[in-house]
Formats: structure tokens, sequence, C-alpha cells
């Protein structure tokens, strides 16, 4: 009797890596903010800039994937940095508390957001690809997780903060 093998059985477990010059290049996309932007490569702008949909790279034009990549995801930590700790001000705000300060992370595994001790938050770059209310949630829950604030008393027993 002939057993027919299972499909899964013939998935390629050491699958090849990826060629980055399919991904990074002129005119391919990411992903920011739950958008999709186009890289347009050229000397037209002095530094990274974000006009509409395209994501404008300051790059010659024989510029190498690796360069295209490294100059792409630059432009995203520092956006992220900058979004993010606008939205910790914010949600910080609303909570009554101190701000915390943001670590961004460079983690391939683990939590979008997490919180360190009492006093800073722990942020995955790769969040900026997802939508801004996800974005505005997962800081949200990590600042409402935030340990409680100390507070010392003054001499006539008033609460510092």
């Amino acid at each position: 009797m002939k057993t027919t093998r299972n499909p899964q059985l013939n998935l390629k477990l050491d699958a090849a890596t990826p060629d980055p010059a399919s991904r990074w290049h002129d005119g391919a996309t990411l992903t920011y903010l739950g958008r999709p932007l186009t890289l347009k490569i050229g000397s037209e702008h002095k530094d990274a800039a974000l006009e509409g949909e395209v994501l404008h790279l300051p790059l010659p034009p024989q510029a190498t994937p690796r360069q295209i990549q490294d100059r792409a995801e630059a432009w995203l930590r520092e956006e992220a940095k900058h979004r993010f700790s606008e939205l910790i001000q914010q949600k910080s705000a609303l909570a009554g508390r101190r701000v915390p300060r943001l670590a961004l992370s460079f983690s391939t595994r683990g939590h979008w957001v997490e919180v360190l001790g009492a006093e800073a938050l722990r942020c995955n770059w790769h969040l900026i690809e997802q939508p801004i209310e996800a974005i505005e949630q997962a800081i949200a829950r990590a600042v409402a997780a935030l340990p409680p604030e100390d507070t010392g008393f003054d001499l006539f027993g008033a609460a510092l903060a």
C-alpha cells in the first residue's frame, strides 16, 4: 500500500535568505504608520524627506542595497523616536505622571513596548510600521502599567509630587 507524503514535509526548512537587492532599491516600498511609502533615491534633498507617500533618500544612483536599507531604516528610527516621545508625553500627561525616558529596542523578539522600572519605556523601533492607533494603544498600555510613583511627605504632611 502506497501512502501519500504530507505536503508540509516537502517544505524547505533552510530557505535561502532573500536577496537585499530585491527589497532595497529605488522604487521599493516600506511600511510607515500602517501605509506604504515608496523609496526615491536622488540628490535633490540634503536629508531624507517625506513628501506625501514618497520617502526621498539623499543617495547617489549607484547606491548599494545595504546603503539604501541603512538610510531608510535610520530615517524610520528617527521618526520612531520622535513620534514615540510625543505619544509618551501625551499619555503621561493624561495619567498625571512624570514622563518616562524612552529607549529604542532593536530586538527581533519581545513586546512592542516594555516597562523598564518606574522611569523608562523600551519601544521596539519596528512599531513605527504599525497604524498610529496601534502605536497609541501600545504606549498607553505601557504608561498605565508603570509602577506607582513614589511620593514623599514634607514636614507638614502634604504629599510631594
